[in-house]
């Protein structure tokens, strides 16, 4: 198994000033080729502290690849550093680099100045990989077993992020030219329903009893649930693709329907596999998700074969006029309510002739009372054999609530389907 670190480099990022996203990505390429990435950090612009950082990575992986520091202001010395370790000797300028600066300068209507050339000058032990986006050359340095212990690669790749795409492929070609690769497999299931916390708890046993060769993660996000992700370094691909197969089909009769796909997948893509190809259409009556759900739902390719359209119906008068929630209704039972829900879910049903119809209604934040506290949503469904209505309580901020609320809804809508073919 190959080794990796990313470490990211930049007072810029310490500070917040920018958001690091190129670690994920190189993160996503790696693993594809089957490179475990160990460690991913990030250190400010200290000259000692890059020097120290990189060489303790390079101790443990057999590839660390870094972003950032590579511009041609005083404060970008990773260049510096990188010499250092690797005992350079001088600076010598890549031709192809500094065409590639002079093109870009000269395009931006700019003189190209010395500090400009200085960016095609790398250090004499390096090899360079063309970096067409930008100035700054992605810096490849190689060092022998006896150095560190074992064979490790430095990647230098420039911080800017349209760069550093665009030189992920060549990085990733000089990986799989120079290293014995191992294959990574995973394979997920997606589950709705259950907190991290309680998922853990439910499949206990379970993930007790895996093979010691099979890693478990669990990945939580408030649209999607918990990816849960098993993964097998090394072996023959349709053999462990068959383990891992066979490992999740024994969660079934532990999860039951909180488990809505066995692929990386959505929840909206699950309630439109459901609707493709039945004839069956669907439709929404939205308040304080304010179209998040329609949003959702039309992300999907081909959601126009069965998605009809929404009302959001934000406004008491909206809810009244065109879905026809009866106002004695608002009145006695308050719009947040499970009332309102299944009214709002019928009226949209009634509205559209769609076979079925989810509709919510709450409040994301602010406001709120003991009856209804901030994060309180009510679901409504409403179908050709009737009408439910479910009550989730979060306790998130006004945008996390909203997530969640349109996440719950479209899984009670999955899970009032599913009932229905029963």
């Amino acid at each position: 198994m190959v080794n990796a670190s990313i470490c990211t480099i930049g007072d810029e990022i310490l500070i917040g000033q920018i958001v690091d996203t190129n670690s994920s990505r190189i993160s996503v390429a790696l693993e594809e080729i089957g490179v475990k990435v160990t460690r991913m950090i990030s250190f400010g612009d200290d000259h000692d502290e890059i020097v120290n950082n990189l060489t303790n990575e390079l101790t443990r992986n057999e590839i660390v690849i870094t972003t950032g520091g590579l511009g041609p202001t005083k404060d970008d010395i990773t260049k510096a550093a990188l010499a250092e370790i690797s005992k350079s000797k001088g600076y010598v300028t890549n031709e192809a680099q500094l065409k590639i600066v002079y093109e870009i300068l000269h395009a931006r209507g700019l003189d190209v100045l010395d500090i400009n050339k200085a960016q095609a000058l790398v250090p004499d032990t390096c090899e360079v990989i063309v970096n067409k986006l930008g100035t700054a050359p992605v810096m490849v340095f190689r060092f022998p077993a006896s150095r560190f212990g074992h064979r490790a690669t430095i990647y230098a790749l420039p911080g800017v992020p349209f760069e550093t795409v665009g030189a992920i492929p060549d990085v990733i070609k000089d990986i799989k030219a120079h290293e014995e690769l191992t294959d990574i497999f995973h394979k997920c299931v997606m589950v709705f329903g259950l907190a991290e916390s309680a998922l853990s708890k439910e499949i206990e046993s379970w993930e007790d009893s895996l093979p010691d060769d099979m890693h478990l993660a669990y990945l939580p996000n408030p649209l999607t649930g918990v990816r849960l992700r098993l993964s097998i370094y090394g072996g023959n691909k349709e053999d462990e693709e068959k383990r891992i197969d066979e490992q999740f089909a024994r969660l079934r009769p532990i999860l039951g329907d909180k488990i809505y796909s066995y692929k990386d997948d959505t929840l909206e893509n699950a309630v439109g596999a459901l609707f493709r190809g039945t004839g069956m259409t669907l439709s929404a009556a939205e308040s304080c998700t304010g179209g998040k759900i329609s949003s959702l739902i039309t992300s999907v390719p081909g959601a126009s074969e069965y998605y009809l359209g929404s009302v959001t119906s934000y406004a008491i008068a909206i809810k009244e006029k065109v879905l026809g929630v009866p106002t004695s209704r608002i009145n006695e039972y308050g719009v947040v309510s499970s009332e309102v829900a299944a009214a709002m879910a019928e009226g949209v049903r009634n509205l559209t002739s769609s076979t079925y119809a989810v509709s919510t209604t709450g409040l994301a934040g602010p406001g709120g009372d003991e009856h209804n506290p901030v994060g309180t949503v009510w679901i409504g469904i409403a179908g050709p054999n009737g009408t439910k209505t479910v009550r989730k309580v979060y306790k998130n901020d006004r945008k996390r609530n909203i997530e969640r609320f349109a996440a719950a809804a479209l899984n009670e809508l999955r899970l009032f389907i599913l009932n229905d073919r029963n």
